[in-house]
């Protein structure tokens, strides 16, 4: 069976498709340590109790039935408080669309402002979703490539050497899946005084990582340091990461008005909007009490700081620290120069999992060949078995 092209140009998220091929390992085997399973892009902590209690709440109250489908006007109020107290950032109703996860954030935007032929610039490494959902509004992706030498950080230069006529959007993210950099205030400025002279372009800003973040520096994010940017500027965020709801499916995105109106059109005509008790579950997640936050970083901080020194001691692998997120991103390339009948990050990632019994990402599904994402997302045990077997591979 044929169909449409733009199906055809895409390919099955890399990430999900691990994850499903380590989950089938596991069950095959009826659990235990048959996979070390650090391919997850999602934290291994339970939902808050006070946002578990939030959606019984929702149910008990009959608050089970179609919300607007620009979401919740009690969520919509939270996520304008939450971008006062935490960004300093001031939205109005309008310029707020609450979506099925922020990769539903992302896809409408993509839909509202690409044309056929239009040009967006996606950082690379990027996450494996950005060029798809380009592929899917039948634009082009045009790559800015970021060098480990650098940080992972963007260079201005290169910015203004991608942008042309055809530039419709730029996409930033950070702190950054995969590399887990996050953006510092002279990298966003420098940023923003190129994209003055591009007055037609643009930017996303996928924040989704915002809270993941243990550099001590504040996050900022492009609107932080270039207000006179807000008529083109949108930040995409939610509550899958920060407050360990990734199967709530509940994003947001703030920007123009009359953008975000047109993006709530697209989203009218597929998901009509987020599930009700998942909007009511995740005001109180913005709303309450944030500990269990701080303790959330607190514990990727500390797996941070474990699994970086140990990959850095198996021979031929190169990983450099993270600022935020729940990722190392080790460079592989020495390490597959010394293996037999394995060529490339998608050789040995494979060789891994059926292997070695260790779940990662291959860097090329970021556009990194030659790198793995190494998640962090989950408990000590499993860590220490993921890198017992990997020194044991890659010795």
């Amino acid at each position: 069976m044929s169909y449409a092209d733009r199906v055809e140009r895409i390919q099955p998220s890399l990430t999900l498709k691990i994850n499903a091929e380590a989950a089938a390992i596991q069950a095959d085997h009826r659990g235990g340590d048959a996979v070390a399973r650090l391919g997850a892009g999602e934290p291994d902590f339970a939902t808050p109790d006070g946002v578990k209690r939030a959606a019984h709440q929702a149910i008990d109250q009959g608050f089970t039935h179609y919300t607007a489908v620009d979401g919740y006007d009690g969520l919509k109020q939270a996520v304008r408080e939450k971008f006062r107290r935490d960004n300093d950032l001031h939205f109005q109703d309008d310029q707020i669309l609450v979506t099925c996860g922020a990769k539903q954030a992302l896809y409408d935007l993509c839909q509202t402002l690409l044309r056929p032929g239009d040009e967006a610039v996606v950082p690379r490494p990027y996450w494996v979703t950005y060029p798809a959902q380009v592929t899917l509004a039948e634009a082009q992706t045009v790559y800015l490539d970021l060098d480990a030498e650098d940080g992972y950080r963007p260079r201005a230069e290169r910015l203004d050497a991608a942008l042309t006529d055809a530039t419709r959007l730029v996409f930033l993210n950070s702190p950054n899946n995969p590399t887990g950099r996050l953006y510092d205030r002279d990298t966003l400025n420098a940023l923003a005084a190129v994209l003055r002279r591009y007055p037609r372009v643009f930017v996303v800003s996928d924040d989704i990582y915002e809270h993941l973040n243990w550099t001590g520096q504040p996050f900022r994010n492009l609107l932080n340091v270039a207000p006179d940017l807000a008529d083109r500027c949108f930040i995409v965020n939610g509550v899958s990461k920060a407050y360990a709801m990734t199967g709530w499916r509940v994003g947001f995105v703030a920007g123009p008005a009359e953008a975000i109106a047109a993006m709530k059109k697209v989203q009218g005509q597929s998901t009509a909007g987020a599930a009700s008790i998942s909007q009511y579950a995740a005001t109180e997640a913005l709303l309450g009490d944030q500990t269990p936050v701080r303790r959330m970083v607190e514990a990727y901080r500390r797996r941070h700081d474990h699994i970086v020194p140990a990959l850095n001691e198996i021979p031929g692998v190169q990983c450099p620290r993270s600022d935020g997120t729940f990722y190392a991103f080790p460079d592989v390339r020495e390490a597959i120069a010394r293996l037999d009948g394995i060529d490339n990050d998608r050789q040995l990632a494979e060789a891994l999992l059926h292997r070695a019994g260790v779940a990662v990402v291959p860097g090329s599904g970021f556009g990194a060949p030659g790198r793995l994402r190494v998640s962090f997302a989950a408990d000590m045990h499993t860590i220490e078995t993921g890198l017992r077997r990997l020194r044991e591979f890659l010795r």
